[in-house]
């Protein structure tokens, strides 16, 4: 099995739900970040308020910012059996910075069209405190408007509305498409249609790993 993954596709078209399956799975270490930009924004950090300003309009966190942030967080992993990047590399750029730290084994891109995407994000709910994710139609808490993890109160993303959304999948097309060519090239690549139910995609995923 496949020991350093990188997960690609567009906002909403499931890398974290499916990272995060891996994780519990296999015991992969899971680094996102997009949760650590979170965490730095909202424990006010000069690096989280400045990247907030980035994310809050849809657009790419400067690849200085993620790339220093990505090297401290593999820096201090230590002797692990696997890892999965969810979030990063976005640019070639960020690739290119990666492979200077890191082997990787395997590129899966999740496949998703846009107009599911669009419904996906803006009917999605997160918790502020542990990072569950939600979905209103495919994958609700238990209860309305409360985290089944830890109880907090969910809430939507300033970068799950819809104008935002647009807005994202404009900067992934422009920004993040050429990573599939990247290491399409290098013999990396894996596509996996990114619909179905959760279970029906880790299947995919899963022998994609293999």
């Amino acid at each position: 099995m496949k020991s350093t993954i990188i997960l690609l596709g567009p906002p909403g078209s499931g890398k974290g739900t499916q990272g995060e399956r891996l994780s519990q799975e296999f015991g992969y270490v899971r680094l996102s970040t997009g949760d650590m930009l979170r965490e730095a924004a909202r424990n006010g950090t000069p690096f989280g308020l400045k990247a907030k300003e980035y994310m809050d309009k849809g657009a790419l966190v400067p690849n200085d910012l993620i790339i220093n942030l990505m090297k401290e967080k593999i820096d201090s992993l230590g002797k692990v059996t696997g890892v999965i990047f969810d979030g990063f590399p976005r640019t070639v750029e960020q690739a290119d910075a990666l492979g200077e730290q890191i082997e990787v084994d395997l590129a899966l891109n999740l496949d998703v069209e846009d107009s599911e995407l669009v419904n996906r994000l803006t009917r999605r709910r997160s918790c502020p405190k542990c990072n569950a994710v939600y979905h209103l139609d495919y994958n609700p808490p238990a209860k309305s408007g409360i985290c089944d993890k830890c109880a907090s109160e969910l809430y939507q993303r300033d970068d799950d509305t819809e104008k935002t959304v647009l807005n994202r999948l404009n900067v992934y097309r422009e920004n993040t498409m050429p990573l599939i060519e990247y290491y399409e090239k290098r013999g990396k690549l894996q596509t996996v249609q990114g619909i179905g139910s959760i279970d029906e995609i880790f299947g995919k995923v899963e022998k994609a790993l293999l």
